[in-house]
């Protein structure tokens, strides 16, 4: 045993060192190009899909070239491979079949980036709503997306590219956020409409989504319809748009606060719904 690692002493450091090498190598442009994409992103204002795509994919092929590198310095391993390889079709067979997913999911990413249905920091819905967040990187194999509570959601790219997906900053970025609201059958119909247009007109982070036209044919900028009339009151309607997702929430957050203290000012109920009574489970 002694005289095996005199004797292959220098291949085992070619070769651990070869692979130590690779993974400084590797590390190092990670880093510097993490950087590079922070920087880029402040000067350019662009889209970093593709430069944290290139970035993984740059870090796949060091090491895809290190290990191969450290395999072929070494003879016996090369040998080894080699017959291995030409002997065992099975084994290639084999490769092929457990490589499968990882090339789709390959291939997948190169198509997310290509046709980019979604980009880094866009807010997707998917899973039929189950699943909500910003996305917050595409790598080589999956997407992360990081949920409204801080969660990471990872999701292979071969699946994320057949999912159907909404994503609230494709294109255009504005929203139309309806704020409803339901008051006593009893109240002043006109009085509430007047009230929740007030509270949206005045809201600063409301925009103006009219065209021309509509601004020309008197066109209110703030829509306020009645919807419903049951035994649970009236329902009301605001529509108010909003320059992206973000700021439609804080929009209704504000405007659920100021309406119901012009409510409670005007003397307008909110009805309570009904209460449901629990059954007593009586013992047999």
């Amino acid at each position: 045993m002694n005289e095996f690692f005199r004797t292959h002493f220098g291949l085992v450091v070619t070769f651990l060192g070869i692979l130590l090498a690779t993974s400084i190598v590797a590390y190092i442009m990670d880093r510097v190009s993490k950087r590079f994409i922070e920087k880029a992103i402040k000067l350019i204002k662009g889209d970093p899909i593709h430069y944290h795509f290139l970035r993984h994919f740059l870090s796949g092929l060091i090491y895809v070239i290190g290990i191969s590198w450290a395999i072929a310095s070494v003879p016996s391993l090369k040998a080894i491979a080699t017959s291995l390889l030409g002997a065992a079709g099975i084994l290639a067979v084999a490769i092929g079949l457990a490589s499968q997913n990882a090339l789709s999911n390959i291939v997948s990413g190169i198509f997310i980036v290509i046709f980019k249905p979604f980009s880094i920091n866009d807010r997707l819905r998917l899973r039929d709503n189950k699943l909500s967040g910003q996305v917050e990187d595409i790598t080589l194999r999956h997407t992360i997306i990081r949920d409204f509570e801080n969660r990471r959601i990872i999701i292979p790219n071969s699946v994320i590219n057949q999912e159907i997906i909404i994503n609230a900053d494709f294109a255009d970025d504005k929203i139309c956020t309806w704020f409803e609201i339901s008051v006593d059958v009893r109240s002043d119909i006109d009085l509430v409409k007047s009230i929740l247009f007030d509270e949206a007109i005045k809201h600063p982070l409301r925009c103006d989504n009219r065209t021309p036209e509509d601004i020309v044919n008197g066109k209110p900028e703030i829509l306020v319809r009645v919807i419903r009339v049951d035994e649970y009151g009236i329902r009301v309607r605001a529509w108010v748009w909003a320059k992206n997702s973000a700021d439609a929430f804080v929009i209704s957050c504000d405007m659920f606060e100021s309406v119901k203290k012009r409510f409670d000012q005007a003397g307008i109920n909110v009805p309570q719904l009904p209460q449901i009574k629990a059954s007593k489970i009586e013992e047999v």
